[in-house]
């Protein structure tokens, strides 16, 4: 008892100290719009750099339209919970901008030399920002790239330390950067053998076992999917090999990524429109695994809900992020329409619905009871498995007919330990609807 205890102090400790953060599912963040996200990591932790949408405004912004002005950082070391490091550079720090372009599109961050470079597009051009740590204070240089014109910069650093940047205007383009990271080395070159439509966004640049992976959004048909192409050098010639993600279910216009190892796994990060289903200038980010296949071709990634982190048994369970669902019988809509960003409900609408939630974190077990957070227009009874709808009963709750909010306690039959994944089953009702579980 002294040892759950314990446990549970220290998670409402690290749940106060998270607060302002956000946990294990897809989108990552939900106090604000984010995409474009590019990931990195440095000193072992996972940094991602997105772009920051705003809603327009009068005098901020084009109405209709992207409105982006400035740039924040994010960071993880389990892919669950994620820190908010603040602005790291605002359009008017911009010594070279001279203007409020509300354009600052999607970033990129390298570490070479002891410093962390920030590049950055805006009003057509791309600047870069220094600091001594990932999360700054960046402080930009006084002049743009000369050069470089064009958007959605990324950058490469091979093997040898030489680094490279590329960047789309309407097609990709590449050039080495001379040592100090703020110049070209060579005359800026058009990579050939791409599409020669659709390369609205920019691209992102990696390498795995001497193979040269070239990514990019390609719009086709009104709507960006994301493909790459490969070689053998940085600068090409690049061979188009596939497509990573179709074009997004929701009907987002835009897709834009990054794709980053850490800790043996590689994943995608990416971005759709979960907080704002109206309007696709408004987007948030998220990310799921990437496998490759033995030939180093990439397999498609179908997006989910549920995400890459793992969940702890004693945090709000949001199984409406679920893994899978039953082919009938279950749906997700928001808990508030008004505001969205109190997040989304599962809805179990007939017996033998059922939700999947992939990867929740028991710990030594010794849990007692499972709280949900649920209401009903006509009462229920809900179980909890685990590992499969038929899997060892972890818990059984009878729901009330009770249309507002309530939380439900039920005790815990068998207390698993280590990590499983959960199966929410409705045995019997026609309405239940539960925000979240969490277990005590």
């Amino acid at each position: 008892m002294e040892s759950f205890n314990c446990r549970v102090g220290m998670l409402a400790l690290c749940a106060l100290l998270g607060a302002d953060g956000a946990v294990a599912q897809n989108p990552l963040v939900m106090d604000q719009f984010t995409a474009d996200p590019t990931a990195r990591v440095f000193e072992g932790i996972v940094y991602v750099y997105p772009s920051h949408d705003i809603p327009a405004s009068p005098g901020r912004g084009r109405a209709n339209w992207f409105v982006m002005e400035d740039y924040h950082v994010f960071s993880s070391e389990n892919l669950t919970d994620w820190k908010d490091h603040g602005v790291i550079l605002n359009q008017t720090d911009v010594p070279w901008l001279g203007r409020e372009s509300f354009d600052m599109w999607a970033p990129d961050c390298v570490f070479k030399n002891g410093k962390y470079y920030f590049y950055f597009p805006a009003g057509g051009r791309i600047g870069v920002a220094v600091a001594d740590r990932p999360f700054g204070p960046f402080k930009p240089e006084p002049q743009a790239v000369d050069g470089a014109r064009g958007i959605d910069p990324c950058v490469l650093i091979d093997k040898d330390g030489t680094a490279y940047l590329y960047y789309s205007m309407n097609a990709i383009f590449v050039a080495r950067l001379k040592d100090n990271m703020v110049e070209l080395d060579s005359p800026v070159q058009r990579i050939e053998n791409l599409p020669t439509k659709g390369l609205v966004e920019g691209p992102f640049v990696f390498e795995r076992n001497g193979i040269y992976y070239l990514t990019y959004p390609h719009e086709v048909d009104g709507a960006e999917r994301l493909e790459y192409a490969t070689g053998s050098s940085p600068m090409g010639p690049f061979e188009p090999k596939g497509v990573i993600m179709d074009r997004s279910a929701s009907g987002c216009w835009t897709n834009h990524h990054s794709i980053v190892e850490y800790r043996g796994r590689w994943y995608l990060f990416y971005h759709d429109k979960d907080l704002s289903p109206e309007f696709d200038k408004n987007r948030s980010m998220r990310a799921d695994f990437l496998y490759f296949e033995e030939d180093g071709a990439i397999r498609k990634v179908i997006p989910t809900h549920r995400g890459v982190g793992i969940s702890d048994a004693l945090r709000e369970i949001q199984i409406d992020r679920y893994s899978a669902v039953s082919p009938e019988g279950m749906s997700v809509a928001f808990v508030n329409p008004d505001r969205k960003r109190d997040g989304w409900k599962a809805v179990l609408t007939a017996p033998g619905a059922w939700v999947q939630y992939d990867r929740v974190d028991f710990g030594a077990g010794s849990l007692r009871n499972v709280v949900f957070r649920t209401s009903s227009s006509t009462g229920g009874r809900v179980e909890i498995r685990m590992d499969g709808v038929d899997g060892p009963l972890i818990a059984e709750a009878g729901i009330a007919n009770r249309a507002d909010w309530s939380a439900v306690r039920a005790p815990v039959s068998e207390s698993p330990t280590g990590v499983h994944n959960l199966f929410v089953l409705l045995k019997e009702g026609k309405n239940v609807e539960i925000d979240w579980i969490r277990f005590e």
